[in-house]
Order: structure tokens, then sequence, then C-alpha cells
């Protein structure tokens, strides 16, 4: 048996959720399918956003274009965001949350599926560049797939977790591993949607779920980490 409890572990989305993003997401998804002729919704596009690339593409335009053209949109999409990114912010609110995080005892592990180096500006966005992280390197199947999470509970030895997301595919994948779940109305899908897909509890923002941390999933308390034996 371990010496110390398991200290609680917070699995936070990052797309969406830390940082602003879902609408940049979905028309550089638009703008690479029209580069291979395909015109799709935006619409559409953002009710997909929070799947990783491979499942997004099949997904959306079906599996004979996935075969015919997916990894070139993949990768069309990959300089479309590229050409974005620099609009990105994080919400605000998030360094109270991660903050709020620590003082609760909570580790806390990005869980994303973004590629490395849109990873890395994110992580600058945040200040969490001493946070463990995950990227789309880390799994082939992503979202709704649970293997990310677990990925993400793997890289700080955690069993348990509770997960923070803004989309549906967020809790499809939380629910699998049986994680507990909270949910953001920051990436534009409706309360009603997310709990239906497991959220267990929904916020209007990050700045409102940092406000009320002690009234959420993440009220747990662990032990203190400077008092924890090696």
């Amino acid at each position: 048996m371990p010496d110390t409890p398991e200290r609680p572990t917070a699995v936070l989305d990052v797309d969406g959720t830390l940082v602003d993003t879902n609408y940049q997401h979905a028309v550089a998804w638009y703008r690479a399918f029209r580069g291979v002729g395909r015109t799709l919704p935006v619409w559409q596009l953002h009710r997909h956003i929070g799947m990783g690339g491979d499942r997004l593409v099949p997904a959306v335009a079906g599996e004979d274009f996935e075969r015919a053209f997916g990894d070139e949109v993949r990768e069309a999409w990959v300089g479309e965001f590229d050409a974005l990114i620099d609009e990105v912010r994080p919400f605000e609110g998030v360094d109270r949350l991660l903050g709020g995080l620590r003082e609760r005892g909570f580790q806390v592990v990005l869980a994303t599926s973004g590629k490395p180096k849109h990873v890395d500006v994110f992580r600058d966005l945040l200040d969490a560049r001493d946070l463990p992280y995950t990227t789309s390197e880390d799994v082939e199947d992503t979202k709704p797939a649970p293997d990310l999470m677990q990925v993400a509970l793997d890289k700080v030895g955690a069993t348990d977790a509770v997960a923070l997301g803004d989309s549906v595919w967020d809790f499809h994948a939380a629910r699998k591993l049986g994680l507990g779940t909270v949910g953001l109305l920051t990436g534009g899908f409706g309360e009603a949607e997310l709990r239906d897909a497991g959220a267990e509890v929904v916020f209007p923002s990050v700045l409102d779920l940092a406000d009320n941390l002690d009234v959420s999933p993440f009220s747990q308390t662990g032990p203190d980490p400077s008092t924890a034996r090696p």
C-alpha cells in the first residue's frame, strides 16, 4: 500500500476550456476543407470541435473522403490554424483556477490532443510550463475515445480524477473511465448537451468555476504535497 493517500487529480482539457480556440479551429477546418474542394457549414464543423482530427474528418465528411483526402486536410488545417494562433487568448480566471486547484492539493495535468507546437504556445499563454501535459503524439485514438485521458492519468500516476471540459466529446471520454466531471459553456455547447454527455455540473465560465470551487467536484482537499513522503 502507498505510504500516503493518492493526491486528488484534475485533468483539464485545454482547447475551448482554458484557451479560447474553438471558433478559430472551426474556421481553420473550414478553410482546409475548402482547399480540397469541399465546403462544409462552419456550424457543422463547430459541433465536432473537441474531437481529434483523426475522428473529425470522417465524422463530418464520410469515410470515402477520409480515405481520399484525410491526411491532406489535416495537414492543411495545421497551416490554417497556425495563421490564427496569435489571436488565441486564455479565458479570464485561468490563473485563479489553477491557483485554487493547487491550494486544494490537486495535481493538475493538461489533457489535449493538440499538435505539440500548438500546445507549447498554449502552455506559454497559461504560464503552465511546469504542468504535465499530453499532445496528439501520445495516442493513436483521440476523443471521444478515453485513451488521451488515460495517458494523462498515467503521466501523474493517478487512478482517478475530476475532468474539466467544454465539449460533449470530453465527457464521452471521461465517462468511459468513470471520472468525475465538470463542464464549461466556453466552447459553445449548451448546458443540457454537456449534462447529457456526462458532465455532473456545468459552470458558465472559467472565472465562475474558479470562484465556486468549493461547491464543485473540485472541492476535495488532498494532502499537503510539501509534507508528503517521497
